[in-house]
């Protein structure tokens, strides 16, 4: 009965990549499934961007795992050090090594993914969470990107 929503978002934040995840799971294992789903077609040909040039992540995302995932694929990473890890790495001194690279001014980018969120939750159909079935749900997931989409898409005002 529960899920998670998780999204990959473009920069306007429309959703490129969409799944259901289980709602006692931790946000992170899902990021491998959402950058190894994205596909983004060209527009003057060519073959589709399957690699964004950097990841904006909350601090649910800052693990040794996740970084170095990012890293063999070339993808930035922008994502916060929790404080506890942040305390171990000083504790352990020179053998903690340095701090991952964080630049702040582009982590204030991650609110378009929250404003998706916000505006996913207002539609009725998912914040009610009546369906039973995780692939319905999705459905209705999917049908709100969809609808997200086509004022962008569509040639009428």
């Amino acid at each position: 009965m529960t899920s998670k929503i998780h999204h990959l978002v473009d920069g306007r934040g429309r959703p490129l990549v969409v799944l259901v995840g289980a709602g006692q799971s931790h946000d992170g294992p899902v990021l491998g499934h959402l950058l190894a789903h994205l596909k983004v077609d060209r527009c003057g040909g060519g073959r589709s961007r399957t690699r964004p040039d950097r990841v904006r992540g909350d601090k649910a995302y800052s693990s040794r795992a996740i970084r170095t995932m990012l890293r063999r694929r070339r993808i930035g990473a922008v994502i916060p050090e929790p404080s506890n890890q942040v305390a171990n790495r000083q504790r352990r001194g020179s053998a903690g090594g340095r701090p991952p690279a964080f630049d702040a001014d582009d982590y204030k980018g991650r609110n378009v993914v929250e404003r998706n969120f916000n505006t996913v939750k207002q539609w009725r159909g998912l914040a009610t969470r009546y369906d039973k079935l995780a692939l319905v749900y999705r459905g209705a997931a999917v049908l709100r990107a969809i609808t997200l989409w086509l004022p962008h898409l569509s040639d009428t005002p």
